[in-house]
């Protein structure tokens, strides 16, 4: 059934009840919509943009997207679910990727882990409870000189050393 012009916004105006979406959410997500709505292609960067507002992607979300997009639920969902830059479950505030490549393993990255884990309470491929961290393992972050190597957010920090790794993300809120 084609949606017919208008009726987008309108059938829009009932949101799905989600716990982690508050209403100005919802308002953020129906412009980003509404911005692209007619633009080819546009599924990816309203993935992106709904993604950010949100921290991550509700299936209710890939719905109501797809809905305002008048774009297959499927496609939507298969888009999301193809790309690793999308998630379906919440994510952190701070998400720390950790480099497990060649020369971090080697120079302790391990025990780095190992001591996130224990203190926050925080399995690698998991989000702490609290939701303040997420906790990631990546191959390779391209900065071997700096060596043993972690991202938190935009940070890249270098020579981090499993002593010190709870200090330093004491600044991280």
């Amino acid at each position: 059934m084609q949606q017919q012009k208008g009726d987008w916004h309108m059938a829009l105006s009932i949101k799905p009840e989600h716990p982690d979406i508050t209403e100005q959410m919802w308002v953020d997500i129906d412009q980003i919509i509404a911005d692209h709505r007619n633009t080819p292609g546009a599924v990816i960067t309203v993935l992106r943009m709904s993604q950010d507002v949100v921290g991550y992607l509700p299936l209710e979300m890939i719905d109501y997207i797809s809905y305002g997009l008048n774009l297959p639920r499927s496609s939507v969902y298969g888009v999301a679910s193809f790309y690793s830059l999308f998630s379906f479950v919440p994510k952190g505030r701070h998400v720390i990727k950790i480099c497990m490549g060649t020369a971090c393993y080697v120079k302790g990255i391990k025990e780095v882990m190992d001591r996130i884990s224990y203190t926050f309470k925080v399995a690698e491929g998991e989000t702490s409870e609290d939701r303040r961290f997420s906790l990631e393992s990546v191959r390779c972050l391209g900065a071997c000189g700096l060596a043993p190597v972690i991202v938190i957010g935009h940070d890249t920090l270098g020579d981090v050393k499993s002593d010190k790794i709870i200090d330093i993300l004491e600044n991280y809120q």
